[in-house]
């Protein structure tokens, strides 16, 4: 599709970006008085569900972007780019659950690039011919590590690191700059939690070098020499890239990192309000749904177990529009 066949679509995303809930919206989740005051809010908003089980609604708010979508575009696959992590996340579950022989439920995320039906048999019945041709030997290698290991978190860094190499290799292959920016923010923010983790823990270099993936904004072997020094030598390697402001984030506390990251990918796409050519302003949609969706999971969450709310607005994260 032309960057000028897109103008209808962007025309149609400016009329849905009205229904995007607004820093004001959010003040008045947070004002509150409990759950139940903000599932009525919500509903007047449109979101539907979640008496009983608030997951229900943000999982319907995300099956309603993707029918956008195809609505707009009826091939999506431009955007794969923002769902392997679900695929790798199925992966994950379908592995682990292999090994238990049980299968909790709502372990499996619906929007992916892959049926979880091809990916639970893939790993079911060691058919792992049947999944994409990237995901076959992580998955492989992450169930044998499991079957014969019982180790977990091994299994966990195999996967996590597949699905941010899929990520980044992905953006830079599409061609296009905000697809690009997406993948080179995603995996330079997960390096940096993983980094401050493996400092916090005593991890040693093996385990940097199985769970850093490369991108350009961050030096990976800077990063790997600071963690084996120490918490502090990371803020210090942060300091002098250009995810400079995360290290004072950090000093106050991995979640404040972390909302500082979602914080800084919403700057970042904020322009594309601005644009009326080509996907950015799609994929921006996208991106400003799935952080409203995790801002109202947070503020549900804190309502549901009574936290102050002070401490459920730290981590609500701002607002695209």
């Amino acid at each position: 599709m032309a960057e000028d066949q897109y103008l209808y679509a962007v025309a149609r995303i400016r009329t849905k970006e009205l229904s995007l809930l607004s820093a004001s919206f959010f003040e008045q989740l947070l004002s509150a008085p409990d759950y139940e005051s903000c599932i009525r809010l919500l509903k007047e908003k449109g979101w539907e569900g979640g008496k009983a089980d608030w997951e229900e609604m943000l999982s319907e708010q995300r099956r309603r972007t993707w029918e956008l979508m195809k609505e707009l575009l009826g091939d999506v696959s431009v955007f794969d780019v923002f769902l392997y992590a679900n695929d790798y996340s199925n992966l994950k579950a379908a592995v682990k659950t292999c090994r238990h022989r049980t299968e909790p439920e709502n372990i499996y995320i619906e929007q992916g690039t892959v049926p979880v039906g091809t990916i639970r048999a893939a790993v079911m019945e060691n058919r792992f011919e049947d999944l994409p041709e990237k995901m076959r030997e992580p998955a492989r290698e992450a169930q044998r590590v499991l079957l014969q290991t019982g180790d977990g978190q091994l299994c966990d860094v195999i996967l996590d690191r597949a699905a941010l190499d899929a990520v980044y290799l992905a953006g830079k292959n599409s061609g296009n700059e905000f697809l690009k920016l997406y993948a080179e923010l995603t995996v330079a923010c997960a390096d940096i939690k993983t980094a401050v983790r493996a400092a916090r823990m005593g991890k040693g270099r093996d385990f940097l070098e199985r769970s850093l993936a490369p991108c350009d904004s961050l030096n990976v072997k800077a990063l790997a020499d600071a963690v084996l020094e120490g918490e502090e030598a990371v803020k210090n390697c942060l300091k002098s890239s250009e995810y400079y402001e995360g290290a004072e984030a950090l000093s106050e506390s991995l979640s404040a990192f972390e909302r500082w990251c979602d914080n800084l990918m919403i700057r970042r796409i904020r322009p594309q309000l601005h644009n009326a050519f080509g996907l950015g302003p799609l994929a921006a949609y996208i991106l400003a749904r799935e952080s409203e969706i995790k801002s109202v999971r947070i503020v549900l969450s804190g309502k549901k177990n009574h936290l102050p709310e002070q401490s459920i607005r730290e981590r609500v994260r701002e607002t695209y529009v």
